[in-house]
């Protein structure tokens, strides 16, 4: 890696982590970078994962003030996210590549067409709130399924699983938006640290390959994106920023495609 391309993924990881605290898609932006680079899928994937896992903390805890009071949610929720997780990772792990390039340009699609209509998603989602009379506090089984399924998406590949995290937190939940997306902060970190966890466990017993430059440059700017996002981001007109993500998303189908 030289000096240039360096720069680039310290610059993507700031933005992932930004994006990631606010919107919930930043991989959208740091695998297709790394593709650019010439690093294979899975690679890319797989280090692009476990880089983030600083970002994702730092988003959450940017979030702590709207964390509070919701320990026994994330308890809970959590234990669905770690379990998702962890089927994903030994999806990505057992599939063979081939099964990858394949997939994942659908699942680049389905994550961009989420940024695109969020805003229209969390209008919904704000209206039907308002019209509640009667919920869960706890979501009941059908949110706890959502998330686990979820879970297996983002230990999988996972951009926009915030996205998705949002949604169903918002049709399950009756709950303010900025509490509900520090909890999806939350439980992003949580499906990230696990399928990180599993992908270093794996590199340490098997072959699974880390560049672990690529974790580094991605770790210290996720950190440094996540803080910035939760502090800042939302100044930043959401229009620009699903812009950019859709731009850089189309870019990595027909990198994928291509290749």
């Amino acid at each position: 890696m030289n000096v240039l391309d360096a720069i680039a993924v310290l610059a993507a990881g700031v933005a992932a982590g930004g994006i990631n605290a606010i919107v919930g898609s930043g991989s959208l932006i740091t695998f297709p970078t790394l593709l650019a680079l010439g690093y294979p899928p899975v690679v890319a994937n797989v280090s692009n994962n476990v880089g983030l896992v600083s970002g994702n903390l730092s988003g959450a805890y940017g979030y702590r003030r709207e964390l509070k009071g919701q320990r026994g949610r994330l308890l809970r929720l959590g234990s669905a996210s770690l379990i998702g997780a962890l089927a994903g990772g030994l999806l990505l792990l057992s599939l063979p590549p081939e099964a990858f390039d394949i997939i994942v340009p659908g699942l680049i699609m389905i994550a961009l067409v989420l940024v695109v209509v969020q805003p229209r998603l969390q209008g919904w989602l704000q209206a039907r709130r308002e019209g509640m009379e009667r919920h869960r506090p706890d979501g009941g089984p059908a949110l706890w399924l959502g998330v686990l399924a979820t879970g297996v998406y983002g230990g999988y590949f996972g951009a926009a699983q915030g996205i998705v995290l949002i949604a169903i937190l918002g049709l399950a939940l009756d709950d303010d938006l900025q509490r509900l997306n520090g909890a999806k902060n939350a439980m992003a970190a949580v499906v990230n640290g696990t399928a990180a966890l599993l992908f270093i466990a794996m590199w340490l017993l098997s072959d699974t390959v880390i560049d672990w430059w690529v974790v580094l440059l991605i770790a210290v700017g996720s950190t440094i994106g996540g803080l910035l996002g939760a502090k800042v981001g939302r100044r930043i007109p959401p229009l620009v920023l699903r812009g950019v993500i859709v731009v850089v998303g189309v870019a990595a189908i027909v990198q994928l495609l291509a290749g």
